[in-house]
């Protein structure tokens, strides 16, 4: 289904299985697509591990060097119900600001980016890091928290523009292992 910013269907497959526009999925990603010209993907998901770490006050902590890629430029949304309402948008694109990933409280994950290949890499280490951190937490023995300085110094690395955009180099990669393990996705 092809829909555009104000919620009209422009294309529809013939066989929609009595599906129409999921009002919850338009009011999220045509909130950060009007918001935000630089993106040109989102992706919303609702893990286990997402919606774990969605419920947690602390939200998504400093454990690991893959959560460094993230912290401290995570934005978090405050569910207030499913977000059915046009009028949430504004608060939606408010909450993500210039950040590339944001925590749906009580929710789910998302992640934004320039292209399909770095938002969904994004997503995969956010996912892997919320992974990471309830596996952690599970453990019932004191956390290893890194020292302030090393969280900074490693988030520091992590930044736009100190490293290569992750996942271009990989996408290939990931559509050659789907190629051969499904090769009827791309149908």
């Amino acid at each position: 289904m092809r829909v555009d910013l104000d919620g009209n269907v422009l294309v529809k497959q013939e066989a929609n299985h009595g599906y129409g526009l999921h009002m919850a999925a338009f009011v999220i990603h045509s909130a950060i697509y009007r918001a935000r010209p630089d993106v040109m993907a989102i992706m919303h998901t609702h893990t286990i591990a997402g919606m774990a770490v969605s419920s947690l006050k602390c939200g998504l902590l400093p454990l690991t060097q893959t959560s460094h890629r993230f912290y401290p430029r995570i934005s978090y949304h405050e569910f207030s119900g499913p977000e059915r309402d046009p009028a949430e948008r504004e608060k939606l694109a408010a909450h993500l600001g210039r950040n590339d990933v944001m925590i749906l409280r009580n929710h789910g994950l998302l992640t934004v980016g320039p292209s399909i290949p770095e938002t969904f890499n994004r997503m995969y280490g956010l996912e892997r890091s919320c992974q990471a951190q309830l596996a952690a937490l599970a453990c019932n023995t004191e956390l290893n928290v890194l020292p302030q300085a090393v969280v900074e110094k490693s988030t520091a690395m992590y930044a736009p523009g100190a490293v290569r955009p992750y996942g271009l180099l990989e996408w290939p990669a990931l559509l050659r292992l789907l190629d051969r393990k499904n090769p009827g996705y791309r149908e």
